[in-house]
């Protein structure tokens, strides 16, 4: 099974510069701070129709979040845009400083995050922002998993009160989400019919939700009920949906393409183990080693987040529950 079984949307990226430009149109207080990363970030369009809404600050991530912190200071609606890598990496201390500490509202926009940069290896892979980012407060932190939570996302924080962070891939994805849907930050958004009872819980985060809702329906083809959580805010944590859903389940499998410490699966395991829930838990996600070389779909393939990896991973997890 593959993603061709969903509808493919655009990539997300497309549909964050798209809906930039509506919100910019509307709007003269919106105004993106780009480090050199107009066509990594689909921004050319953006810069061509509003030349006055975009700072172009070069190869110099701190800088870049320096300037957008004093322009959200004045009142501006600022998107800071950046490879993720570089971006909560070498700018860290401002977004911590500048940023978080100093509470300004700025709109923290990781582009190529996890793996997309694929075949250029571990120096341009993001598998820490979730990690570091959760650890400094005041900072909320999305990853959206299709075109309709970026476009719900980015509409939304325009108008956020606090500083917030959004990461996006590079590759279409594939849509996920039903006419209707309702979308709010820090709510998760359930995939699957609700029930009282599930085998599994899945509870997956940005563009690995795609694979693990198709390995729910692979899995559902056998007879072996699932609850797909779209936890697309890391930070609010939806606290009562994940409760739900290990609560009415026999095993939770968490699924990021992030590293396995510090990240959602960390975040969910610490929150189930306080709340006293008692589930059998597997965190899906990059392990603690030298990362595979690739694409973004031959290493998610090599660490198991595909719809047949993440199949096998829960019904090992659900048989070990059984014999125990």
């Amino acid at each position: 099974m593959s993603e061709n079984h969903l509808p493919i949307g655009y990539t997300n990226l497309d549909i964050f510069s798209k809906t930039l430009m509506e919100l910019a149109e509307q709007d003269r207080d919106v105004l993106v701070v780009t480090g050199d990363s107009r066509g990594s970030g689909q921004l050319t369009p953006f810069g061509e129709k509003f030349p006055e809404q975009i700072v172009e600050i070069g190869i110099a991530e701190q800088n870049l979040v320096g300037v957008s912190a004093g322009l959200a200071s004045s009142g501006k609606k600022v998107f800071a845009v950046s490879p993720a890598c570089f971006l909560t990496a070498r700018a860290l201390e401002q977004i911590k400083n500048d940023v978080a500490y100093s509470d300004h509202p700025v709109k923290v926009i990781g582009i190529s995050a996890g793996v997309s940069y694929g075949s250029l290896g571990t120096t341009h892979h993001s598998l820490h922002d979730f990690a570091v980012l959760q650890a400094i407060n005041n900072i909320d932190i999305i990853a959206p998993a299709d075109n309709f939570e970026t476009v719900q996302a980015i509409r939304a924080a325009v108008h956020h009160p606090r500083p917030i962070y959004i990461r996006f891939g590079k590759k279409p994805v594939p849509n996920l989400h039903a006419p209707g849907t309702s979308f709010e930050i820090g709510k998760a958004i359930q995939l699957t019919p609700q029930s009282d009872h599930y085998d599994i819980a899945f509870i997956a985060t940005g563009e690995t939700v795609a694979p693990t809702y198709l390995a729910s329906q692979a899995l559902a083809e056998k007879g072996i009920t699932c609850c797909v959580l779209s936890l697309h805010s890391i930070r609010p944590f939806d606290e009562e949906a994940v409760l739900h859903a290990a609560v009415n389940s026999k095993v939770v499998v968490t699924v990021e393409e992030h590293s396995i410490n510090g990240g959602l699966g960390s975040r969910v395991a610490s929150f189930l183990m306080q709340a006293g829930i008692f589930r059998p838990l597997r965190i899906v996600g990059i392990p603690d080693e030298h990362t595979v070389t690739g694409s973004q779909s031959e290493i998610f393939r090599h660490y198991g987040i595909s719809p047949q990896g993440l199949s096998q991973t829960a019904l090992h997890l659900l048989e070990k529950e059984s014999v125990s």
